[in-house]
């Protein structure tokens, strides 16, 4: 099938089992896949734009309440809509640091925490991990302590993911947020593989800024993320404009400073919308997508030789493994060479492992069903047991 003469109709989710680490919790729901098509020109929202002209007071599509049900629910005073996470890492910094700032990153964090700071030429220094791959409140402490002795100054910012993206181990946020606030360091909580995913409050984590990626997490299009902050820190990170034309003498109203306006339009921000009652929803059920993630962990455990390199008992459905042992050894002789993995799992339906993959590699099981993860499983059981690996 193509959607045109040349681009192919995709068809990953409706034809296979996805594992793919980073597309399940971005998966579009019925009702977001209907607004795309009734929503998507590039400026539809702004069809009912009126007096103060900007996207967070727009009634028609319900833009207005969805941004105040957005920071109610995650427990915050007000919520913007950003075109991905990585613009609210961009919009924070760009509030709080200025060139040779430091800033206080966790470790395991995800590229775009740097560049956001590189931006403002601020300078990074990382939170080091344990040899159990977590950021604990304990070595931040000291981190901080090391900051002040080197710049005489606290870190302008701290960034602290609270499911990081190369394990899928989760972080004591609580704790880090209780010790940098001792130090007057705003908080800015990463929650790319939380929210929409697992309940989160940001009053209750203790945290200044919570963000979460809603084409990553939250069944949305890409691009697109969401802003939330404490009332105090709203009113620094959401600014107005004070600009005025030398010459003309023009004012801009109160479009806000940090997105240049207005920042998620069309499809981005009314699939994040429709999707939004079914991701409120879904949070409350977490325990039933571990239960299932548990089921396919365990069963790769079960294969000699296999390692799970994520915090176990696993706390997230993304997890990480290394099957150098087990189906690389396998590969060193197989026809497929690395390929037979793959290969093997998408005869079976089943989509999402990086192909050529069979050393250290993730997935990610959230959204399937008990009958779907019993399947993976055994699948997993079936290609290790015809490969003549022993299963425990």
């Amino acid at each position: 099938m193509k959607c045109c003469d040349n681009i192919d109709a995709r068809m990953v989710d409706e034809t296979s089992i996805n594992i793919d680490p980073i597309q399940v919790g971005g998966r579009l729901t019925p009702e977001a896949m209907k607004a795309m098509i009734s929503w998507g020109d590039g400026y539809s929202v702004c069809d009912n734009c009126r007096k103060p002209f900007r996207l967070d007071y727009i009634q028609n599509p319900p833009l207005k309440e969805f941004h105040a049900d957005l920071a109610e629910w995650l427990g915050m005073a007000q919520a913007r809509t950003v075109p991905g996470a990585r613009r609210a890492f961009q919009q924070v910094a760009g509030t709080y640091v200025e060139k040779g700032d430091p800033v206080l990153i966790g470790a395991l964090a995800h590229y775009t925490s740097y560049l956001s700071v590189e931006l403002q030429k601020g300078v990074v220094r990382e939170i080091p991990k344990t040899k159990d791959n977590l950021i604990t409140a304990e070595n931040t402490a000291d981190r901080i302590e090391d900051v002040i002795r080197e710049f005489g100054t606290a870190p302008k910012l701290l960034y602290i993911d609270h499911v990081d993206y190369q394990f899928g181990n989760m972080h004591d946020v609580k704790g880090v947020a209780k010790v940098a606030h001792q130090y007057d360091v705003p908080v800015l909580y990463n929650g790319v593989y939380t929210v929409g995913i697992m309940p989160v409050n940001g009053k209750d984590l203790g945290v200044d800024f919570v963000i979460g990626s809603g084409h990553k997490s939250m069944a949305a299009p890409a691009p697109s993320g969401v802003l939330a902050a404490t009332g105090e820190r709203a009113e620094e990170v959401f600014r107005t404009t004070k600009m005025q034309g030398d010459l003309s003498g023009r004012t801009f109203g109160i479009k806000e400073v940090g997105i240049l306006g207005c920042s998620l339009m069309g499809a981005p921000i009314v699939g994040l919308l429709a999707s939004f009652p079914t991701v409120k929803e879904r949070v409350k059920h977490f325990d039933e997508e571990l239960a299932n993630s548990k089921i396919i962990v365990d069963a790769l455990r079960s294969i000699e030789g296999t390692k799970i390199l994520s915090e176990y008992p696993r706390k997230h459905t993304l997890t990480r493994v290394d099957t150098t042992d087990s189906f690389d050894v396998v590969a060193q002789t197989h026809k497929k060479r690395g390929f037979f993995l793959s290969s093997a799992l998408g005869k079976k339906g089943i989509r999402g492992i990086i192909p050529g993959a069979t050393k250290i590699w993730k997935f990610n099981t959230y959204g399937m069903t008990r009958k779907q993860a019993e399947y993976v499983a055994d699948t997993y059981l079936e290609i290790a047991e015809t490969n003549g690996m022993t299963i425990s």
